[in-house]
């Protein structure tokens, strides 16, 4: 029984360098009963042809460099005159075969549902559409969207019109997409619609920042990044992510140790919803300068806040976050 060792990939400048961590990688195997799979090893250049191959496939994900002008390029060392254009970009996008066994595995869930409701198909796309685009949406992966998007489509149309062979595309498009919002939405009247992948945003990855930590205690770097943290309640994790950690009336990043309270963006008072839709998070001063400003508390009125939906301080003191609501009106 043979047994290879993991994926994984090794980067130099060095071409001789390579070969002989190679060479010693292999001898290091060997000893643990372990050997390099031939047919996924192999020594390639990320920016130039080598061996008939131009970067390499990991993960997923393709790796590959490509010359462009000084406007595009990728620059290396010190900051604005001290840095130097490389004359080249790096892009990481979905590899070919990903795409090739996403499109399969869509196809099939398509072929399995010939004779099924139209809702029971779009159940069956959506959790695989939404995982596949999710996770290859840190890179540069639009274009690769657009196209899944586009051969989706190419499947379904297919789909429609297998289910009626002797009616007009215009009656199988009106029974099947809700042309009737303006746009091309695959979905029954009355159900879910289609994801479509070109609308899952890119989020690019933001590296940790110098030396934090999870377990540093600073919430709001944490629930900023993360939308979560084990001291936070969900909701205020979730709108310091939603907000970008940023308070939404000064514009100002929220900082370890800030008094933070929840917000309606349209004052009940004025007919606004009580739900995660119309909450934001702002500063405590900035809080009563927009309540001020909404006119759901007189100005110069008093401000007591006779009513604490949370009491962060009691049970955690890293958590000094207030969500209250005010006398006399309703929460604003």
């Amino acid at each position: 029984m043979v047994r290879y060792a993991d994926d994984f990939v090794v980067l130099h400048p060095d071409l001789a360098i390579i070969e002989e961590i190679q060479q010693r990688v292999s001898a290091w195997l060997a000893e643990l009963g372990l050997e390099l799979k031939s047919s996924k090893t192999g020594i390639t250049h990320t920016l130039h042809e080598y061996q008939g191959r131009v970067g390499f496939d990991f993960l997923g994900f393709t790796v590959r460099q490509f010359p462009v002008g000084k406007t595009h390029s990728g620059k290396s060392g010190g900051h604005g005159r001290m840095s130097t254009p490389l004359g080249f970009k790096t892009l990481i996008r979905p590899s070919k075969e990903a795409q090739r066994r996403h499109l399969a595995a869509i196809a099939e869930i398509i072929r399995s549902h010939r004779t099924a409701p139209q809702g029971a198909l779009v159940s069956r796309l959506n959790p695989l559409i939404r995982g596949w685009t999710n996770y290859f949406a840190t890179k540069a992966s639009q274009r690769v969207f657009s196209r899944m998007t586009d051969q989706t489509y190419r499947k379904l149309h297919r789909w429609a019109k297998r289910r009626h062979r002797n009616k007009s595309w215009s009656w199988i498009a009106s029974k099947y997409w809700r042309r009737e919002r303006g746009t091309w939405e695959f979905g029954p009247k009355e159900g879910p619609l289609l994801h479509k992948h070109y609308r899952t945003p890119i989020r690019r990855h933001v590296k940790v920042q110098g030396t934090r930590s999870p377990y540093d205690g600073d919430w709001v770097y944490w629930g900023s990044r993360l939308g979560a943290h084990p001291e936070l309640p969900r909701r205020v994790a979730m709108l310091l992510r939603r907000q970008g950690g940023r308070c939404t009336w000064c514009g100002l990043y929220f900082k370890d140790g800030d008094l933070l309270e929840r917000d309606h963006v349209l004052p009940v008072s004025r007919g606004g919803e009580d739900g995660f839709a119309n909450w934001q998070l702002l500063h405590r001063h900035c809080h009563d300068a927009k309540t001020v400003a909404d006119g759901s508390v007189p100005v110069g009125g008093a401000h007591v806040r006779s009513q604490t939906v949370e009491e962060p301080d009691e049970a955690k003191a890293s958590r000094p976050v207030l969500e209250t609501s005010r006398s006399g009106d309703r929460p604003a």
